[in-house]
């Protein structure tokens, strides 16, 4: 689980990531330089993508550490397969 410490950080980067979207949505409509909309872009996708890796360090660091520790087979056993199945998702590997 988050922290609310956690969940403040996380609500500010996500705010900050909605100003870029809207930022996208601007120079789109003012018509800007393709590059430069190109770059606002990426920089929004590499931000909501930390949020996501924040979000998975907590998840192993608490709910999967638990089922670990604490859980039976069973629960251990799909907390494994939760993890094999968001590296399939999100892992890139080229």
């Amino acid at each position: 689980m988050l922290s609310d410490d956690e969940k403040t950080k996380l609500a500010n980067r996500l705010r900050r990531i909605s100003g870029q979207v809207s930022a996208v949505q601007r120079m789109i409509d003012e018509d800007e330089y393709c590059v430069d909309i190109l770059m606002q872009i990426a920089a929004a996708s590499g931000a909501l993508g930390k949020v996501g890796q924040l979000i998975f360090e907590s998840h192993v660091h608490s709910c999967v550490k638990n089922a670990m520790v604490d859980g039976n087979t069973k629960e251990r056993d799909e907390k494994l397969a939760e993890l094999v199945e968001l590296f399939r998702k999100y892992a890139r590997i080229d």
